[in-house]
């Protein structure tokens, strides 16, 4: 009976031995990997055309950021800026924005939105 034990601990030790190596194969790889993005990194980065063309909010949506055309990605600044000023994140739960008169106007008549959905429907007042 001990012989029976040992034999299902020895190919454990086999496995656990062929697994060491593949690690440390692994190890070397990765690091070879690392130079290359550095390299990549100086270059500038040319910003998606998409995110800067301005563009308009609707009047719901206006009274909130401004009238002005703007790029999707200061729409969301702005309305970000707003949420912090007038306190409207929840206090549980970050990630829910509590919207006032205002935002409820650009939320669909939602009393509350996940910051995820929020760009959604934003997204639905810009022309």
């Amino acid at each position: 009976m001990a012989t029976a034990k040992k034999s299902p601990a020895a190919p454990a030790k086999k496995a656990a031995t062929k697994a060491a190596p593949a690690k440390k194969a692994a190890a070397p790889a990765k690091a070879a990997a690392t130079p290359a993005a550095k390299k990549a990194a100086p270059a500038a980065r040319k910003p998606n055309a998409a995110f800067m063309k301005e563009m308009t909010p609707s009047a719901d949506l206006s009274s909130v950021v401004g009238a002005s055309p703007l790029p999707r990605t200061e729409v969301t600044k702005k309305v970000w800026d707003y949420i912090k000023k007038h306190n409207l994140q929840d206090a549980a739960n970050r990630r829910m924005i509590n919207a006032d008169d205002k935002l409820k106007a650009v939320f669909g008549g939602k009393a509350q939105v996940s910051m995820f959905e929020m760009t959604k429907l934003i997204s639905d007042h810009l022309k």
